[in-house]
């Protein structure tokens, strides 16, 4: 197919100077680029972040009418554009669109930050949340947006404890699960890889997660188990404003160190001590010592390949929205089935936490 890998990951933000000293001050995030109209950026200003294989793009707009702006207004800052690489934007676009998704931009040459020779199209997905198709001469990981100019190299002044992106978490509304996963697969010829379905006391959720054949891209997608009792999938969509990405899962070497550093100034979901209690009994036998885990709140599973280490971060979202997981792959191919009814708990208790 098409597609096989995320050129970057646009958020736009009300405050692109807040927001770039967040990503690159608690989460040691390298600025690549900035731009603003006195670069030819027209009616927004942007900064590209950069950590490992992963890149972020933060664009602020800067009149009403901006399509940033109208998101923000819409969602408050989130993720709105997941940008793909391809080789062949014009084949990508048509065979897309033919299959079904819906045209926002057609394929338009044009010239990269380093006037490279750019292709670029855009479509919607679910919600306001749309794929960029880019084709560019440039190098993989050496792309620049149109309108943005390399930065002086400033090192962050948090270490980088992440080497790239997992995955990203796509909440979406009551029954559209079945139809979104069917949307990827015949129209960007990802596959199904992982179904989970979490009950809780007082609510649920069903998963399926969708992969390119790279696996480079990968979509956990998720919807409430019933309208009645929607859970924190429920109160995610309510407050966003309907369906988006809840989750952006970074990927570590080396979990103990990366969270270690990141409490210093990055709060965590908490998770309740009898998890670590019955974790033996339920995964046997443990080759690691558990005690900087449980210290952290780090969660452990394991699957047919190798053990899965994550945790999650509590949303800094004035929506209480967006939040990140950091993730430790020791082989793991899964995404912590076992542990996503604490998670789906811990969030639950981070919303009525939010509302007392």
């Amino acid at each position: 197919m098409y597609f096989d890998d995320i050129e970057y990951i646009e958020l736009c933000v009300a405050d692109v100077a807040s927001a770039s000293g967040f990503y690159s001050g608690r989460m040691g995030f390298r600025r690549v680029a900035e731009g603003g109209p006195e670069t030819g950026l027209e009616g927004r200003r942007s900064v590209l972040l950069q950590q490992g294989t992963l890149r972020l793009l933060l664009t602020q707009g800067l009149t009403p009418d901006d399509g940033a702006s109208v998101f923000v207004e819409r969602h408050g800052d989130g993720v709105r554009d997941i940008a793909l690489r391809t080789k062949d934007a014009v084949g990508a676009f048509g065979h897309v669109t033919w299959r079904g998704a819906r045209p926002l931009r057609e394929p338009v040459k044009g010239v990269d930050g380093e006037g490279k020779g750019l292709l670029q199209a855009t479509v919607a997905t679910v919600g306001d949340l749309v794929h960029s198709f880019l084709q560019s001469d440039a190098a993989v990981g050496a792309f620049l947006p149109p309108g943005l100019v390399p930065c002086e190299a400033v090192e962050p002044p948090a270490p980088a404890p992440f080497s790239g992106l997992d995955h990203l978490a796509i909440c979406l509304e009551p029954g559209t699960l079945d139809a979104t996963v069917r949307f990827y697969q015949h129209v960007f010829g990802f596959h199904q890889s992982h179904e989970e379905i979490v009950h809780t006391h007082q609510s649920g959720m069903n998963s399926k997660v969708v992969q390119s054949p790279s696996t480079r891209i990968t979509l956990p997608l998720q919807e409430p188990l019933s309208e009645e009792n929607p859970g924190q999938i429920g109160e995610f969509l309510r407050r966003n404003g309907g369906p988006g990405v809840q989750h952006i899962a970074l990927l570590t070497p080396d979990i103990v160190e990366a969270v270690r550093e990141l409490r210093r100034h990055t709060r965590f979901l908490e998770i309740p001590a009898p998890y670590y209690e019955r974790l033996e009994a339920r995964l046997g036998a443990l080759d690691f010592d558990l005690a900087p885990l449980r210290e952290l709140g780090i969660l452990v599973d394991r699957d047919a390949w190798g053990t899965l280490l994550q945790t999650f971060t509590r949303s800094e979202h004035p929506k209480q929205t967006l939040f990140f997981e950091v993730i430790q792959r020791q082989e793991a191919r899964g995404f912590g089935g076992a542990n996503i009814r604490a998670l789906f708990e811990a969030v639950e208790r981070d919303y009525a936490r939010a509302q007392a």
